[in-house]
């Protein structure tokens, strides 16, 4: 089974109206689209360029203000996941249930159908300046080209988590990131080639890259977005099957073909999921 993907920078800077921010999305919609891309990954928190739009007062908006964009947000994505017949990860909107507000990775699918996933770990800034809540269970789930898995960010620093994605199936693993300094992003970055090691599946990461100038704690991006593989003779010596230009405004694009990831499980010079000792340690299953 094959599948082509593209992973967006995307390139956070002030706007004026959700027209405006739509229409960015669409032009990296149509990007991919010339790629013949069937999946395409928006990184985390992108939509707080929403906030830039400001109040009457010429104010940036609050965190607590993003919700109110979710009806036009799913809109819109849905309209283009259909439109283009691709799989888009909208990578994460802040949304509120009950009260509370969560950061959550949505996919669209070309027939309508949106999923969520939300964010399970959570940093400090997520905590203690925008009192968010983290999510508390993890879903995989099942397209026409394999089984995926969207974990946020700071998620993939966690092994566990992608233990447990990988026990329910996932091949792929798409994360989209948001990081605002070299050590944030190389934290993200590194993980996750641990993780496709680890578990031996693909990890597709997306960035922001960037500045909104008048939002607090969005002011600074740094970020490349990657295609991820384990490393084992059928892949990239490196680990990376493509990557961006760090901090450029760019999709980056490539074919990941899962029949490779097969047959390493059973026959790589390692096997690194087979080879874990449950008798010493927890199974994920």
């Amino acid at each position: 089974m094959k599948l082509r993907v593209s992973a967006i920078q995307y390139h956070l800077h002030t706007i004026q109206s959700f027209d405006e921010f739509a229409d960015q999305v669409e032009h990296y919609i149509k990007t991919a689209e010339e790629f013949n891309a069937e999946f395409v990954l928006f990184p985390e928190f992108f939509t707080t360029q929403l906030m830039s739009i400001g109040d009457s007062e010429g104010k940036a908006l609050s965190i607590q203000d993003l919700p109110n964009f979710t009806e036009q947000y799913r809109s819109l994505f849905t309209h283009l996941a259909m439109k283009t017949k691709m799989h888009i990860i909208g990578g994460t909107h802040v949304i509120e249930k009950h009260g509370k507000l969560y950061n959550v990775a949505h996919m669209f699918y070309p027939d309508g159908r949106v999923v969520e996933q939300a964010k399970l770990h959570l940093t400090p800034t997520e905590i203690d300046e925008w009192n968010m809540t983290p999510g508390e269970n993890l879903q995989v789930f099942e397209t026409e080209k394999g089984t995926v898995a969207m974990l946020t960010c700071y998620d993939i620093e966690f092994p566990e988590i992608v233990r447990i994605a990988k026990a329910k199936g996932a091949d792929i693993i798409f994360c989209p990131t948001c990081t605002d300094d070299r050590h944030g992003y190389y934290r993200v970055r590194y993980t996750s080639h641990a993780r496709a090691i680890e578990n031996q599946l693909y990890v597709v990461s997306s960035s922001t890259v960037g500045s909104l100038q008048t939002v607090d704690f969005m002011r600074s991006n740094f970020g490349q977005a990657a295609i991820i593989t384990p490393n084992d003779i059928p892949f990239p010596p490196r680990g990376i099957l493509v990557e961006g230009e760090i901090n450029q405004d760019m999709v980056v694009t490539a074919d990941l073909d899962l029949e490779p990831l097969y047959k390493v499980r059973q026959n790589g010079s390692v096997t690194t999921w087979r080879d874990r000792r449950t008798d010493l340690y927890p199974d994920w299953s």
